[in-house]
């Protein structure tokens, strides 16, 4: 990412991601193997839903290791350094069945990304029972949806 940067004069000391698919997901492989056929009907819903999805078709493993990796190496000077999450959900959590076609692919993950894909230059520890929406704060977005969805307003 640093090493595309405009204008290339920018200085840039360190990059810290937390739990980032730097080598794709198996939940997104699994996902674009089964729904391909209906992927333009169910971006126009997300799209309803207010929901962006440009990024969902690059965080195939095959994308980040075959297309992004390889154009974006690291920047020589910058020090890098992640963190990953894990979570074992609850059979009623939205994440159970894709924490689990990530687990047997991958082993141990927060629902969408593994720890090994999360592993990028300095690997500082994992976060523990903590689900990849909660750490991008979608939890809280969709909390809202549902919210102005059922006629409140926001203040």
């Amino acid at each position: 990412m640093i090493s595309r940067l405009k204008p290339p004069n920018v200085r840039v000391m360190s990059l810290t991601t937390i739990a980032s698919p730097h080598r794709g997901s198996a939940f997104a492989d699994y996902v674009f193997d089964r729904i391909a056929t209906s992927l333009p009907r169910i971006f126009r819903a997300l799209k309803a839903l207010r929901i962006e999805t440009g990024a969902f078709t690059q965080l195939t493993r095959r994308f980040m290791n075959e297309e992004f990796n390889p154009k974006t190496p690291d920047r020589e000077g910058v020090r890098y350094l992640s963190y990953g999450a894990s979570v074992d959900p609850p059979i009623w959590s939205a994440f159970y069945r894709s924490h689990l076609i990530m687990e047997r692919e991958e082993g141990a993950n927060d629902g969408l990304v593994s720890v090994e894909s999360s592993k990028w230059g300095d690997y500082k520890g994992t976060l523990v029972n903590i689900n990849h929406l909660d750490l991008i704060n979608w939890t809280n977005r969709l909390r809202w949806l549902v919210w102005e969805m059922i006629g409140n307003k926001r203040k």
